[in-house]
């Protein structure tokens, strides 16, 4: 049996990745965190924390923190990767050019690349040289980095097309907090995990206009059907939305106080305007970018997202919040078993 992983790089130290590197360093881990820009990493070095970005977490002193990449990934057995989506492509660019011989990549980041409308596993591909790609990962799932920051349990999915490296992720990364499972379904994992996050703005907002219990059990049910049409007509299995990466993670980030996709949401329905309520978000909320994405890509292979088509109007159109709302509930009248994964209609 192949040996445990016990280097680890962490490309990205936002919220996420503090939380991620802190993980696996109190795990026992050898772990550099790696922070693009210099000024940062240099007062992460200095001051082992960033209220701004997680509030109360000191780092393990333990961590290396640097801003230079050769110097993350150089003997590094794991990279994960926990970069913003529009990042990703560059980032993969240079870690090509730096990288060791053998190393296992882990992307931790949900979302769409805009311009190619490609998932984060699809860029990472695009990008690297093929060697490395054979040994390529996706994990996701319901994960506040609030909570994993201070050992709250918290159950995600490894994903990959080689069963052999979802178990190797999944054995070197699982803690007594971190429970992983493994999934062979990599387009499902990775499309639950971006399109929550538009789903999880539509919540938000219904909260800022003042709704109740039984208009968020509607949003996260027909939000989930919506995101199943799409992502089982990219290929992904429909089992996989009733798990961790889909109903699971869209719980999580409709519902809870750390979500950033849903108190951008909740700002805009208790009157900001979106660019208002975006000078309130210090950290990348991913449903933005992927709101529009998602609709490009459901125009392109005819399925219909109700949903994420209001989303995306209430932020880059304008609509009025209350008006989209109206929009949904006076759609035609239709059956609840009308062929969610079979038909665009």
């Amino acid at each position: 049996m192949e040996p445990l992983a016990n280097k680890i790089a962490v490309l990205g130290a936002g919220s996420w990745g503090m939380a991620l590197a802190h993980l696996f360093s109190t795990a026992g881990k050898s772990v550099r965190l790696w922070e693009y820009q210099p000024d940062r990493a240099a007062m992460l070095v200095r001051e082992r924390r960033d209220d701004a970005f997680l509030p109360g977490l000191v780092l393990s002193p333990d961590i290396r923190i640097t801003s230079d990449l050769q110097t993350a990934v150089g003997d590094a057995e794991l990279v994960a990767l926990v970069v913003p989506s529009h990042a990703m492509r560059e980032v993969c660019k240079k870690l090509g050019a730096v990288r060791p011989d053998r190393i296992t990549l882990v992307s931790m980041t949900k979302g769409l690349e805009n311009e190619t409308l490609m998932r984060m596993s699809q860029v990472i591909m695009d990008t690297v040289d093929a060697d490395l790609s054979t040994r390529l990962a996706v994990l996701s799932g319901p994960s506040h980095a609030e909570e994993v920051s201070v050992g709250l349990p918290t159950t995600v999915v490894a994903a990959s097309n080689e069963p052999y490296v979802a178990r190797y992720v999944q054995r070197s990364l699982m803690t007594g907090t971190f429970r992983i499972y493994t999934n062979p379904d990599v387009t499902g994992v990775e499309m639950g995990g971006a399109l929550k996050n538009v789903i999880a703005i539509a919540a938000g907002v219904c909260d800022g206009l003042g709704f109740g219990d039984n208009t968020k059990a509607a949003l996260l049910t027909r939000g989930l059907a919506e995101i199943s049409r799409l992502g089982v007509a990219m290929g992904a299995n429909p089992l996989t939305f009733a798990g961790l990466s889909g109903m699971g993670d869209l719980i999580a980030t409709c519902t809870s106080r750390h979500s950033r996709n849903r108190n951008l949401g909740e700002r805009i329905g208790k009157g900001a305007t979106f660019e208002e309520a975006m000078q309130h978000t210090v950290m990348v909320a991913e449903g933005v970018k992927t709101a529009s994405a998602a609709h490009t890509l459901a125009q392109r292979v005819g399925i219909e997202m109700p949903i994420t088509e209001q989303v995306r109007a209430v932020l880059f159109e304008g609509e009025d919040p209350q008006a989209a709302v109206a929009a949904l509930m006076e759609r035609s009248a239709r059956s609840e078993l009308e062929a969610d994964f079979l038909s665009p209609s």
